[in-house]
């Protein structure tokens, strides 16, 4: 099973900034367990709307079967990890 971590993300965005040290930390710790796929809003405004991205950062967490949890704004490491051990990392 596929568990990735969808960083909806734009250059503009100070959370994002704050945001993005906490996702290499989780990626460094948890390495292959998920993928991550930072998505730059203002790049791919079709898979913004996709996932209904409304506010900056979304974090969307998903396995195989769909969305399993889904962050809007900052986000700490502690419940990203727990939403990628619950999509089945």
């Amino acid at each position: 099973m596929t568990v990735r971590l969808l960083d909806f993300h734009a250059d503009w965005c100070g959370p994002c900034k704050t945001q993005d040290p906490i996702l290499d930390e989780l990626k460094e710790e948890l390495g292959d367990a998920f993928e991550l796929q930072r998505i730059d809003v203002d790049e791919k405004q079709d898979v913004a709307n996709q996932y209904q991205v409304r506010s900056l950062p979304t974090l969307i967490v998903e396995s195989d079967e769909g969305v399993v949890d889904r962050f809007v704004g900052v986000t700490q490491k502690d419940d990203l990890e727990a939403a990628i051990e619950q999509a089945g990392a």
